[in-house]
C-alpha cells in the first residue's frame, strides 16, 4: 500500500528569503482584489510555521494598518466607494435660481429619505397632571402625532400671562440615557439622581426649559421614540417596574445598557419596513408643533426651537422642515458629513443617519432649509463628537448660503472653548438672541 502524499510531505517548511519574496510579489493580486498595497514596513504578519498541504491556503497579504478609523483597516476600502463631496441639492451648486425653489426641493429630499410620512391626526390633548408653582404652571399631557403614536410631553407656561406668549419647543438630548428624555431639560425642584448628575455634565445644573419658561416663553419638550417613557422595555425588565422614580442609579444604569442594544435593532426593523428611526422623531417633533399652536397661550408667529447634541441634531433638521419654527437654534451637533467618516462615526447614535440623504444635501445644506428665517448655530471648539474642522467648514457653508440668499445678517454661529456641553453662559447667548427675535416688537 503506497503511503500517502501527506505522510511523505515534511511536516514544517521553514520560512525562507525566497518565499519572503516571494510573499511581497502577491501584493499586486491583492490590490487587484480591491485590498490596499501594503506600506512599507507593515507586512501583514506571517506564520511562523506554515500550515501542512492539506490544510487551508494562507491568508492574502494586505495592509494591517488601521488608519485610526472607526472602521479600521476597511475604512479606505470604503471610503474609495465615495463618489466625492458633492451635493446636487445645496443651494450653492448653482442648480436653483430662487431660495424657494431651493427649501422647495430640499425638504422633499429629506422627507423622501425618511421614508415615512403617516397622514395627518388631529392632537386630541389630555391632560394628565397639573402642577402650579410660584411662577409657572407645569402640566403634563399626552397627544397624538400619528393614528398610533400618543406622546407623553410636559407644557410650561408662565403666570401672569396677558397676551398670546413666543414659545420654544425644547428638544432633549441623548447621552446614551434613554430611561429619561423630556425630564433632561427640567427641574422639578426634586429630581432622580440620574438626572441630578446628567443636568450637572450637560446643562451646568440648569435645565433649559425651566431656564426659559422663568424668561417668558411657553415650553414644550416631549419624549423622542425610544426615551423616557417611550423607551424599550423587555420581558425581563418588568421585574424592576416601569415606574422609574423607584428606580435606583443602578438600575437606571442596567436598563440604558438595555436600551442601548436596542438601538439597532430598531434601525434593522425599520429598514425592512422601509422607513428610519430618524423619520420617526422628525415627525414627532413636526407634530409638537401642531399642538403647540393649538394652545391659547401660544402666538403661532413667535415660536422657536432649541436643543443640544441630539437635540440639536432635532433643531437642525425640525427648523429646516417646518416654517412655523421662527427662529431656530442648534447647540453642539453641526458638522461636514463627510469630515466625520473617519473617527465621528462610532461617536455617534443610530438616530443621526438618514439613509441616503448625503446623495443629496450635506449637514450644513439641511439647516440653510431653515433660511430666511433666522439661525443660530453654537459649537463647542473642544467637542470630542466633531472633528474642529468639519464644525469650522460647515459654518462656512452656511455664511455663504446666507450670503448668497442676501440675508447674511440672518445667520449667527459662535464656538465656545469647552467640551461637548450647553452650559449657563451658551444658554444665555441663546436666550438673548431668541429675545431679539422673537419678543422683539
Amino acid at each position: 500500500m503506497m503511503p500517502s502524499i501527506v505522510a511523505r510531505m515534511p511536516a514544517r517548511v521553514p520560512v525562507t528569503r525566497r518565499r519572503f519574496i516571494d510573499t511581497l510579489a502577491s501584493v499586486p493580486a491583492a490590490a487587484a482584489l480591491g485590498t490596499p498595497a501594503l506600506a512599507a514596513g507593515h507586512v501583514a504578519p506571517q506564520a511562523v510555521a506554515p500550515p501542512a498541504a492539506s490544510a487551508a491556503p494562507r491568508d492574502l497579504p494586505r495592509s494591517v494598518l488601521a488608519a485610526q478609523a472607526d472602521l479600521g483597516s476597511n475604512f479606505e476600502i470604503v471610503r474609495s466607494l465615495d463618489p466625492g463631496a458633492v451635493y446636487p441639492g445645496s443651494f450653492l451648486s448653482g442648480r436653483f435660481d430662487s431660495l424657494e425653489a431651493f427649501t422647495t426641493h430640499g425638504r422633499a429630499a429629506i422627507l423622501d429619505a425618511y421614508g415615512y410620512r403617516p397622514e395627518p391626526v388631529a392632537p386630541a390633548a389630555e391632560v394628565v397632571d397639573r402642577h402650579e408653582g410660584p411662577d409657572f404652571i407645569r402640566e403634563k399631557v399626552v397627544f397624538s402625532t400619528t393614528s398610533r403614536f400618543r406622546v407623553p410631553a410636559y407644557v410650561h407656561i408662565p403666570k401672569g400671562l396677558t397676551g398670546r406668549a413666543p414659545a420654544i419647543v425644547d428638544l432633549h438630548s441623548h447621552g446614551g440615557m434613554f430611561l429619561f428624555g423630556k425630564e433632561k431639560v427640567i427641574d422639578f425642584g426634586r429630581n432622580h439622581p440620574a438626572m441630578t448628575t446628567y443636568h450637572a455634565g450637560n446643562y451646568e445644573s440648569r435645565p433649559t426649559a425651566t431656564a426659559l419658561v422663568r424668561r417668558g416663553y411657553v415650553v414644550i419638550t416631549i419624549d423622542a421614540f425610544m426615551f423616557g417613557e417611550r423607551r424599550v422595555l423587555m420581558d425581563a425588565d418588568l421585574a424592576s417596574g416601569w415606574e422609574r422614580s423607584a428606580y435606583s442609579v443602578e438600575d437606571v444604569t442596567r436598563l440604558n445598557r438595555i436600551c442601548q442594544s436596542k438601538e439597532s435593532t430598531l434601525a434593522k426593523t425599520l429598514t425592512v419596513l422601509g422607513m428610519s428611526w430618524p423619520g420617526l422623531v422628525a415627525w414627532d417633533d413636526m407634530r409638537t408643533v401642531d399642538y403647540l399652536i393649538s394652545r391659547p397661550e401660544v402666538d403661532p408667529a413667535r415660536i422657536g426651537c432649541v436643543g443640544v447634541s441630539f437635540g440639536g441634531w432635532r433643531s437642525l433638521f425640525l427648523s429646516a422642515l417646518d416654517t412655523r419654527i421662527a427662529a431656530g437654534c442648534v447647540v453642539g451637533f453641526m458638522s461636514t458629513i463627510r469630515s466625520m467618516l473617519r473617527r465621528h462615526v462610532d461617536t455617534h447614535s443610530w438616530v443621526h443617519f438618514v439613509p441616503g440623504l448625503h446623495r443629496h444635501l450635506d449637514l450644513p445644506d439641511v439647516v440653510s432649509l431653515n433660511a430666511p428665517r433666522p439661525l443660530l448655530v453654537q459649537q463647542c471648539r473642544r467637542d470630542g463628537l466633531f472633528p474642529l474642522d468639519g464644525m469650522q467648514a460647515a459654518v462656512k457653508t452656511i455664511s455663504d448660503v446666507y450670503a448668497r440668499a442676501g440675508i447674511a445678517d440672518r445667520f449667527t454661529s459662535r464656538f465656545y472653548d469647552v467640551p461637548h456641553e450647553f452650559n449657563v453662559q451658551m444658554q444665555e447667548d441663546a436666550f438673548a438672541w431668541f429675545d431679539a427675535r422673537l419678543k422683539a416688537g
